[in-house]
């Protein structure tokens, strides 16, 4: 069926829906902007052949029995469009495991509406609006996201944002450090008014210290006119502080096509870390024309948070079992029950199986993008066995990562670029990478990104020594429908 869509990808939190097309009953599907259009010429269900072509044969043979006349052509005819029911019902459609077969009717729709006001001026803005993002590169980027999101609710002016240096990473990473910060501020010029700093002579004129307060997460924007703009206006310099989640997922079409321009087009990373991450790219491209980045979330310290057990012994329990003790409000955790929930990410060895599975070959590149491995290299060796054909940044550019080593975020960045080139991305949890790259990879053209549906598929890889001859069967049952299927 020909099919024209153009899809806006907004929120980080909800791009990971699947890659499958939308339902075109209209219902229900929030997570983007999504618009068909059907051609003539579309071909019927073949389903309903069978029932036409029986109606056709019953109808000739009343008027042969009346009239004496066989209409031969029409029979003829009604008994050929039968069998190609049939052939088209019978027939199993191969998946281009490299490509979606949707990828040609996406586009990304982000475009200001012709309603959408132009940004308010510095000078008559209701204030000056500092931010505090928290987390990660991801997380933090999902905060900016909605951080100009909110300047433009609140008609405020948006002072670039502050990054975390309090976080578990330690980056002392600052917004000008990872992204382009005049690009920031010059795409956006319509949409939100964002200066570098409050000018001294505001700074000067206030009798207090900027206010400082911390929001509900998923505030809506009656929450922030309600509560935070009479703030804002009073005392004209206000800071969010641990600004990650703290706005809605649902907005209307205006607001959601503005995170999409802020994530996918005026956060742009340093011409440097651009740089590095192209070479990369260009390497694994000089040795194969395609192939996969896998992103692992296999650290330490997210195991432990999750409370899984992942095969390691009473070491390894030992040993997470102590990180866990970080955070006091963790409750105690089934780590089987978690896993038969789908809540325990796949191992490398499982991320390999399944891609067997799923048909790629062992001579396929893939590029793993990572952070420390929970138990090093003989953890990511099955991987390699499954795959030799294995890289990371650190192969490929160790002279060039050198200055960027004691900069997580920033290293965090390469493995961003590397994965959103890639032919195929598929990731072995649900955090905040893998749901801006699913996100991204999807309003850039559809590209192949696999999720791992690990709920059922934990069932399989316990039990994948019984069922050996007809397990690659089994993942793809277990994949049909989530994302990557189409």
């Amino acid at each position: 069926m020909k099919l024209v869509a153009e899809v806006c990808r907004w929120s980080v939190r909800l791009l990971t829906t699947t890659n499958s097309p939308p339902q075109l009953n209209g219902g229900g599907n929030k997570s983007g902007l999504w618009r068909w259009r059907s051609f003539p010429g579309q071909p019927k269900r073949t389903v309903m052949w069978t029932w036409v072509c029986g109606f056709m044969l019953f109808t000739l043979g009343v008027i042969s029995l009346f009239t004496g006349h066989v209409v031969s052509h029409l029979e003829w005819y009604s008994q050929q469009l039968s069998k190609r029911s049939l052939l088209d019902m019978s027939r199993t459609e191969a998946i281009d495991v490299w490509k979606s077969k949707y990828s040609k009717f996406f586009y990304g729709c982000s475009e200001r509406g012709r309603n959408f006001p132009p940004a308010v001026q510095e000078h008559s803005s209701n204030g000056y609006l500092l931010i505090a993002a928290s987390g990660g590169l991801n997380q933090q980027r999902t905060g900016i996201t909605d951080a100009v999101v909110v300047a433009r609710i609140l008609n405020a002016t948006l002072v670039v944002p502050e990054l975390d240096h309090h976080s578990y990473w330690k980056d002392d990473s600052d917004f000008n450090d990872i992204f382009d910060v005049n690009w920031f501020i010059s795409s956006l010029t319509k949409d939100v008014t964002i200066v570098k700093r409050v000018p001294d002579r505001v700074m000067r004129s206030m009798e207090k210290p900027p206010y400082t307060m911390r929001v509900p997460r998923k505030s809506t924007p009656e929450y922030y006119l309600d509560q935070v703009l009479p703030i804002l206006s009073r005392r004209h310099v206000l800071q969010l502080t641990k600004f990650d989640y703290r706005l809605a997922n649902d907005l209307d079409e205006d607001m959601q096509k503005l995170r999409c321009r802020v994530n996918y087009n005026a956060l742009r990373f340093t011409k440097r870390i651009q740089s590095v991450g192209m070479k990369v790219v260009k390497r694994m491209r000089k040795m194969a024309k395609r192939f996969i980045a896998v992103h692992l979330r296999f650290e330490p310290d997210m195991l432990a948070f999750s409370g899984c057990d992942f095969g390691g012994g009473e070491k390894e329990r030992a040993e997470l079992a102590e990180i866990r003790k970080r955070w006091d409000t963790l409750p105690d955790l089934d780590p089987l029950e978690e896993r038969k929930r789908g809540k325990c990410p796949l191992t490398p060895h499982e991320v390999g199986l399944m891609l067997r599975a799923l048909g790629f070959a062992n001579n396929t590149y893939i590029y793993v993008a990572s952070g420390e491995i929970y138990g090093g290299e003989k953890t990511l060796r099955p991987l390699r066995d499954l795959f030799p054909n294995f890289y990371t940044k650190e192969m490929l550019a160790n002279d060039e990562l050198k200055p960027l080593l004691p900069f997580s975020s920033r290293l965090a960045a390469i493995d961003y670029i590397v994965s959103d080139e890639s032919d195929v991305f598929i990731t072995n949890n649900n955090g905040n990478m893998a749901k801006i790259l699913a996100g991204r990879r999807r309003y850039m053209g559809h590209k192949r990104t696999i999720r791992p549906n690990a709920k059922k598929l934990s069932a399989l890889f316990m039990d994948r020594e019984k069922m050996e001859w007809h397990f690659a069967k089994k993942v793809k049952s277990c994949q049909r429908g989530f994302p990557g299927d189409s």
